[in-house]
């Protein structure tokens, strides 16, 4: 188990350029209206009314999320981000595609994974995530037992965890953590299972920008056993 204390903090930076005054007012005006509320949730608290739902954690600028919530409009999707322009990016897409079965939380995933039910989602998306890609630096990762400990409590059993990466590093340390658990059956049966994106997969820009770079993309999908 990992330091709680660790699995805790975030890390990283919060806001990249000054926004705009129409971005600015996107994030006062709509922001409020789909926030994750404070306490225990739920699809009822979320949305009204029972439904599938769905998290992803750090959505980058929400391409993936949106995808995936206009493809399946009943189904709750709740995206966890903390980094503020991503969250505008995701507002827009939202406003852009009248989602009304997106919610967003400007902070840390595991906190409103805390707060869900156990064994009440459907899929957990975790995309691309920072790699930090140093030793000493490895506690960070999402990709740790502390964070998929809370995870796999929080999906139905038979649904699944999604993982993308463009990091070779990153994909190493995956397979190596993920090849620990009991509680995740890894479903690719040959390598071109999790070398190619699946049709129900949206690509996001950092997907765009890895393939531009020339590197490889790897998408992971478990089963919660």
């Amino acid at each position: 188990m990992n330091d709680p204390a660790v699995i805790r903090r975030l890390y990283g930076r919060r806001q990249g350029h000054k926004l705009r005054v129409a971005q600015e007012e996107l994030v006062a005006e709509l922001l409020p209206q789909i926030a994750v509320p404070e306490g225990p949730l739920a699809a009822a608290t979320l949305f009204g009314s029972p439904r599938p739902l769905e998290v992803e954690i750090g959505f980058g600028a929400g391409e993936h999320l949106a995808g995936q919530a206009a493809a399946r409009p009943s189904t709750g999707f709740i995206g966890c981000e903390p980094f503020l322009n991503g969250v505008v990016a995701a507002l827009g897409h939202v406003r852009d595609g009248a989602l009304d079965n997106v919610r967003l939380h400007m902070g840390d995933a595991l906190d409103v994974l805390d707060r869900l039910p156990d064994a009440s989602l459907e899929r957990v998306y975790l995309l691309h995530p920072d790699p930090w890609p140093k030793a000493r630096h490895a506690k960070r990762r999402m990709v740790n037992h502390g964070p998929l400990d809370l995870i796999a409590a929080k999906l139905k059993p038979g649904c699944e965890f999604r993982l993308g990466t463009d990091d070779p590093t990153y994909c190493r340390w995956a397979m190596m953590v993920m090849n620990q658990r009991r509680d995740f059956e890894w479903t690719a049966a040959t390598a071109k299972d999790f070398q190619t994106r699946p049709a129900d997969w949206p690509e996001t820009r950092y997907e765009r920008k890895a393939r531009r770079h020339g590197h490889e993309v790897w998408y992971f999908r478990y089963m919660r056993v």
